[in-house]
């Protein structure tokens, strides 16, 4: 089985500029994802609505190093994936709250958004759909010779699906590149992963002649540095790879969990002491030397963006009603 070539924190070195980009996308993330718990519970937003906060270095690392050629898909938990890839923040926003103006048209609602313009093909309700169909993406990428990479998402409970297997068989045999990117938030909805899953994530594709690694999905550096060694192996046509990154959310599976799984230390702990937000603001103030007004005037630029998003998102008009009649099939022609 061919190994990476190893790339290090070390390797990944960053510029003012980098770390206040970083900063500023997980910060996005991380208060729009606290904007639409809101929204959620004055009753502005209905059906599931699953929070990315907590795991806002897992997207953001991995999208810092991928290439423009590069495709994205990802499960249910994909607010924060959306927004990386240009999605605007008014138009998420609206997604959620059912608005003709959202970025599915106010008809997918908070589990199916999409931005394929931007390489990004949508966040998928079903568990573990999104990995044949990334399969599928990385086989167009090495059908057309176009040097990309699928990054395909799942979460560690669609980590046990079938599917997953078959397309890591798959992916091996055709040499498809792949990258598939496990997001082990430590918890299968409210069933720790100790209870559900036998082995370890990354070590899955093995019998496939898969590698994989785990990573710190805290640490946004950390994320950076093991992905770029991953698409660095899969772009050299050696196959797929497999990255089991470990993060954690801080919220419940979705708005409806009350998370009574969990100890309020264990989530204490990860708050006060791994968060990725507070890691990189740490890194800007003592290691680059950026001044606490540069911070102060992210911060007060993206609580403007999302409380914009949030008006916009209350005003905008619902869709109409004879939308119930589109995008549902392709009509045939008669004649055909």
């Amino acid at each position: 089985m061919a190994k990476a070539k190893k790339v290090t924190n070390s390797d990944i070195t960053l510029s003012k500029d980098d770390a206040k980009r970083l900063y500023r996308e997980m910060l996005l993330i991380r208060r729009f994802e606290e904007k639409a718990g809101q929204l959620y519970g004055m009753g502005l937003i209905g059906g599931f609505c699953h929070l990315y906060i907590g795991q806002e270095a897992v997207a953001t690392g991995i999208k810092a190093v991928q290439q423009p050629q590069d495709t994205v898909i990802t499960a249910y938990r994909n607010h924060g994936h959306v927004l990386l890839y240009g999605v605007d923040a008014k138009s998420v926003m609206a997604e959620l709250t059912g608005r003709a103006a959202g970025c599915s048209r106010g008809k997918g609602g908070s589990m199916h958004m999409f931005g394929q313009a931007k390489g990004f093909y949508g966040g998928h309700g079903i568990v573990g759909a999104q990995v044949s169909m990334g399969t599928g993406l990385g086989f167009a990428h090495k059908y057309r010779n176009d040097n990309g990479v699928c990054i395909a998402y799942m979460g560690d409970g669609a980590a046990d699906q079938g599917q997953v297997a078959e397309s890591y068989n798959m992916a091996s045999l055709w040499k498809l590149p792949v990258l598939y990117v496990i997001e082990n938030n430590q918890y299968s909805m409210g069933t720790s992963t100790k209870r559900h899953a036998a082995g370890e994530f990354y070590r899955r594709g093995e019998g496939f002649n898969v590698p994989g690694e785990r990573v710190d999905g805290m640490d946004v550096q950390a994320v950076m540095a093991a992905t770029e060694q991953a698409l660095g192996f899969v772009r050299e046509g050696n196959g797929p790879y497999i990255l089991e990154i470990n993060t954690y959310r801080y919220r419940g599976h979705s708005m409806s969990d009350p998370a009574k799984y969990r100890t309020k230390d264990e989530v204490a702990t990860f708050k006060d002491e791994k968060d990725p937000i507070a890691r990189m603001k740490r890194l800007m103030l003592d290691d680059l030397k950026i001044k606490e007004t540069e911070i102060k005037d992210i911060d007060k630029e993206i609580k403007a963006i999302v409380n914009e998003a949030a008006q916009f998102a209350q005003d905008a008009p619902e869709p109409d009603i004879s939308e119930l009649w589109t995008d549902v099939c392709v009509p045939v022609e008669e004649n055909a």
